[in-house]
């Protein structure tokens, strides 16, 4: 959810809705479930993560792409291939979260679009030809455009004619009546109507065989920012929420054994910090390492949701919300026995204090290694570039050195700006093919770098400024390096 206009006074005039009800809860329960700090460093004991083909631990970087894919009839993001080379260009990323819409896959109950699949399928490879990981996130914001959103297909939308109205901040769409209609029919909670999650998880079953052979496909985010119409916290999450994700779970995995699929918590508030009642969801293909299934929670500190920038009282507030987020977002991970990929984060960069609050995202990010994807990539005051495409304050900001991928169970990994001192540390897994990749931006490293410490450096790509390291002579039971600037 991304309150992005208005706030209080706006909303008080308005009157004290159902939403508002919401907000002074969370704000009430954050007192409660907040941590002091946000705790120490991840560490490999106990902490999974996404993996590519050769076992290496992914450390995922992006942006998700893109908003524009909502409203346009085609479902597809403003991008062409220039842009995405662009992007690589500008910030190394190796991620994206690409949005796809329900309405487009299966614009008629049973029967799939599979030129619009192309179309997808002809970005995919542009990402892919740069070496880019894509996750596949079929979107939804306010269920679909029959009741005034986007995802869902006319013929999906079960509102019985209740009203929608407009509304100043698009969030509270979510509690107008038709639109809660609408989730209950597709959730099965309100007697009577179709089987729609069975059409959903067919979509996705679909997607799924056309994309399971593509390399560029890392995996699928099954459904964005989930909301459970009347039936809302725990008792969606557990019930609804868990019932549809096993059923999806489960049509993919007969169509595609290997690809990663990322699960999201109820929005409200899982993107406040507060606790997630999300069950266990077992993966067909085998429990432990053999699980492929990852939690992709969003970050939206309820005082910048409002509006808000990083900045005073605001500060503090959001200070206590990412420790909050932090804790419950690994006590989730922790009992899903998933790894962590923050699905999107982000704010106006115009607003006060702004650059300083996605600096600390990041670093809470390696602190618990956790992948992340900005919101987004749309030109404008949320974008590392404006209108024009020219570089906005945000993108050296986001451009920041980090691993990519690394050879082992990584124990930490952080950038040190004011030493020019990127660090990583790794356990070394027999299983474990290929190097430790990490990207060191120009600005910092412009002649390349030197490698301190246990590992050594074997090849430098100028062009996608990568540097490829290696653990030494061997034998070690944890390599740890220490990466600088070459005078």
């Amino acid at each position: 959810m991304r309150l992005r206009t208005g706030g209080w006074a706006g909303r008080r005039a308005r009157g004290w809705t159902a939403w508002g009800a919401a907000v002074a809860v969370a704000a009430a329960l954050l007192l409660v479930v907040g941590p002091a700090d946000a705790g120490p460093a991840h560490t490999a004991t106990g902490h999974r993560w996404i993996t590519d083909d050769q076992g290496r631990a992914l450390v995922l970087t992006g942006l998700n792409t893109a908003s524009s894919a909502k409203s346009r009839p085609d479902g597809l993001p403003w991008i062409k291939e220039a842009d995405v080379q662009r992007e690589s260009d500008a910030l190394g990323s190796d991620f994206v979260r690409f949005l796809i819409q329900w309405r487009n896959v299966e614009p008629e109950p049973g029967t799939y679009d599979d030129g619009y699949l192309d179309r997808v399928a002809e970005r995919v490879r542009w990402y892919g030809a740069r070496g880019y990981h894509v996750m596949l996130d079929l979107h939804q914001d306010v269920y679909g455009p029959a009741v005034k959103g986007n995802g869902a297909p006319a013929w999906a939308t079960e509102s019985d004619g209740l009203p929608v109205a407009e509304r100043g901040q698009w969030e509270l769409k979510y509690i107008e009546p038709g639109t809660v209609r609408a989730f209950d029919h597709f959730w099965g909670t309100r007697p009577g109507g179709r089987d729609l999650r069975a059409h959903y998880a067919a979509a996705w079953a679909h997607i799924a065989a056309r994309f399971a052979d593509d390399p560029a496909v890392l995996g699928y985010d099954l459904m964005n920012e989930p909301f459970g119409g009347s039936v809302q916290g725990p008792a969606f999450e557990a019930g609804p929420l868990a019932a549809l994700y096993r059923r999806t779970i489960a049509a993919i995995r007969d169509v595609d054994r290997d690809s990663w699929i990322f699960v999201e918590p109820e929005a409200v508030s899982a993107n406040w910090g507060l606790p997630s009642g999300l069950p266990h969801l077992k993966d067909p293909r085998g429990d432990g390492e053999n699980a492929r299934i990852a939690y992709a929670p969003h970050l939206y500190p309820l005082p910048m949701d409002l509006g808000g920038g990083y900045t005073g009282d605001t500060k503090k507030w959001v200070d206590r919300t990412l420790a909050s987020w932090r804790a419950q977002t690994e006590k989730t991970a922790r009992r899903l026995g998933a790894p962590v990929l923050i699905g999107e984060y982000g704010l106006d960069a115009t607003l006060p204090g702004a650059l300083d609050y996605v600096a600390k995202v990041r670093a809470l990010a390696e602190g618990m290694g956790a992948g992340t994807a900005y919101w987004s990539n749309d030109p404008g005051s949320w974008a590392p570039w404006d209108q024009s495409l020219k570089p906005t304050p945000l993108l050296p900001v986001l451009d920041r050195p980090a691993p990519k991928a690394i050879a082992g169970d990584p124990v930490a990994y952080a950038w040190d700006e004011p030493s020019r001192t990127l660090s990583v540390t790794w356990r070394p897994k027999a299983a474990v093919r290929g190097v430790t990749e990490v990207y060191l931006p120009a600005r910092f490293f412009p002649h390349g770098a030197v490698v301190a410490g246990d590992g050594e450096a074997a090849a430098w790509d100028a062009k996608s400024r990568t540097l490829h390291v290696t653990s030494g002579k061997g034998g070690r039971n944890e390599v740890a390096v220490r990466i600088r600037p070459r005078a």
